[in-house]
């Protein structure tokens, strides 16, 4: 393997790009400073949270320890406000910071994106949030990611994802075990439309998201219980989405269904497969939007995908299946930098990322692109593409 490039101020580039940031990391800088009884400190959170943004930036720093050398550079030192640290600083950092501070700026920064979709999908689908658990490989020192049994260790990842702004607007982290429906109702908001899989069906959890004053379109089991109370007639459009039924009913037995404060709706939608004994597949979506057209809420439960892709896109492009720490709170904070560098990239470029928007920006980062080509990049995403003949 070809020997990765020192860090150095010819090679480290697009330091200005983070000044978008420094209000909302300055009030970082006192974190942790209660626990620095000697009065020494010299690398403080907001600083220490740039520099693993550099990580994920500039291919030179690939590791914790090109991280310190990075630190010894003068043009990253006068950018970033901070002095040369030691190895032993940056690996104590991720004990001494509170990652859960980052969480707040995670939601701000999502809040200032725009909308990259304008259609009646997203007018109709106003705050969609597509919300699922991934796991990132964890090593056999890490006991407290302990998954499945004692061979194997893994940190989980609880993700929101506004899928019209294409951006993260919540996550938490738990180890390989933690329960997904947990981490979903204690981090409810407002005026969203919740997209869950089968793993989130629990029937106090959806009343608990209708209390919350949002919505959502959830997958039940196929041998879910309810009452019917009306069977709607089907639109053209529901019938080309594949809806075959759509009812008003009474969700789930004597026993669970006692939770349910309202009626219910349940709509099949065929997927066009054939399922595990040969008949067609058919997915039992409930929610409680009883206003919404069939083949919406059916675009809307296809839209639960886009989180899948972007957990591709962090963990295959973005690089965090590379993990800088072995502690809950370092894999956390490396987590929450690595979804605020997610969402920097779609404010910088109006875009949702890419592959090779992400290129280009390391292309600028590391010197081999001028700031003109990065710029030609980027209106180039606002062109139309030319159609094949």
């Amino acid at each position: 393997m070809p020997r990765q490039p020192k860090p150095s101020a010819n090679n480290i580039r697009g330091l200005k790009y983070f000044k978008q940031l420094q209000p909302f990391l300055a009030r970082l800088h006192d974190v942790g400073t209660e626990r620095d009884r000697a009065g020494n400190r010299t690398l403080f959170f907001d600083q220490y949270c740039s520099l693993i943004l550099l990580f994920f930036f500039n291919p030179a720093c690939h590791s914790l320890r090109a991280l310190q050398r990075a630190s010894c550079v003068a043009k990253v030192r006068k950018k970033l406000g901070c002095s040369r640290v030691s190895l032993g600083s940056l690996s104590e950092a991720a004990r001494v910071f509170d990652a859960e501070a980052l969480q707040a700026i995670v939601g701000e920064l999502a809040e200032q994106a725009l909308p990259l979709h304008a259609g009646k999908d997203a007018e109709l689908l106003r705050g969609l949030t597509a919300v699922d658990g991934s796991l990132l490989p964890a090593l056999p020192k890490m006991a407290w990611a302990m998954w499945v049994d004692e061979e194997n260790r893994a940190a989980k990842l609880h993700l929101h994802f506004d899928v019209f702004k294409g951006v993260p607007c919540h996550a938490s982290i738990t180890d390989g075990n933690g329960n997904e429906k947990k981490e979903l109702r204690a981090a409810l908001q407002s005026n969203r439309l919740y997209v869950i899989d089968r793993g989130y069906a629990e029937y106090q959890l959806f009343q608990d998201i209708i209390d919350a004053r949002s919505s959502f379109i959830g997958r039940i089991r196929d041998n879910a219980v309810y009452e019917v109370i009306e069977e709607r007639p089907l639109s053209d459009e529901a019938r080309k989405a594949g809806v075959v039924r759509d009812c008003v009913v009474h969700l789930g037995c004597e026993q669970s269904g006692g939770v349910f404060k309202q009626p219910l709706r349940v709509v099949a939608v065929s997927t066009g497969k054939a399922g595990s004994q040969g008949r067609p597949e058919v997915l039992l979506l409930a929610t409680n939007c009883l206003d919404l057209d069939a083949a919406w809420i059916a675009l809307g439960y296809q839209y639960r995908w886009t989180v899948e892709l972007f957990f591709r896109w962090f963990k295959c492009i973005l690089g965090c299946q590379h993990l800088l720490s072995t502690c809950r709170n370092g894999v956390a904070i490396q987590v929450y930098l690595a979804l605020i560098a997610s969402i920097l990239i779609v404010l910088w470029t109006g875009h949702k990322p890419s592959k090779a928007t992400f290129e280009m920006l390391i292309f600028y980062f590391t010197g081999w692109a001028t700031e003109a080509e990065l710029m030609a990049h980027l209106r180039s995403l606002n062109e139309p593409k030319k159609k094949k003949a």
